[in-house]
């Protein structure tokens, strides 16, 4: 269950005209967070993402599912399941006792699992290598195409900051 906090930034991303994308960053920011924290552990960075995606499509991010041939039919079916799961507001239904049962039974089990794997899925390294490859199997019109519109939604003070920011990277760079 994604914290109030993350759902208030997803709802504020939303707001500013910020891509769907970059709303349910706020998910997988939290799923790294909580790995990091010892909550439980992830086999990869991209576990931890399939995480935070799940989440976010729930919450009613607007996350495309994968096309056809990009993943497997399972992941893609349950992409579709979560977001019609978003879809609808989540009213107090009465659910049968018996499969809200299983489904505490189902969540126990897929939490005591995360709880034995590492956080090395989660470390720099890990992400950097993910962030890194899956960029590089994006063709470079669309990456510019999300740096200029990254740049339109940013606002003045937040282009400001990402500029001092880069002079600061640049600069450390250059000592080493």
């Amino acid at each position: 269950m994604p914290g109030q906090k993350t759902l208030k930034r997803a709802a504020a991303d939303k707001r500013a005209g910020k891509a769907s994308s970059t709303q349910a960053g706020e998910f997988v920011k939290e799923q790294i967070d909580r790995v990091r924290a010892g909550k439980h552990g992830v086999r990869s960075a991209r576990q931890a993402i399939a995480i935070g995606l799940s989440e976010a499509r729930r919450a009613g991010v607007a996350v495309k599912s994968p096309k056809k041939g990009t993943a497997s039919e399972a992941t893609r079916k349950k992409a579709a399941t979560d977001n019609a799961a978003g879809q609808h507001r989540s009213s107090a239904k009465k659910s049968a006792k018996k499969s809200a049962e299983s489904t505490a039974k189902r969540s126990r089990a897929s939490t005591n699992a995360l709880k034995r794997e590492g956080s090395t899925g989660a470390s720099r390294t890990a992400l950097s290598k993910q962030t890194r490859s899956a960029a590089a199997k994006q063709p470079a019109a669309s990456r510019s195409a999300a740096a200029k519109k990254a740049a339109a939604t940013k606002g003045a003070a937040g282009r400001s900051t990402a500029a001092k920011k880069a002079a600061h990277t640049r600069a450390s760079r250059a000592h080493h």
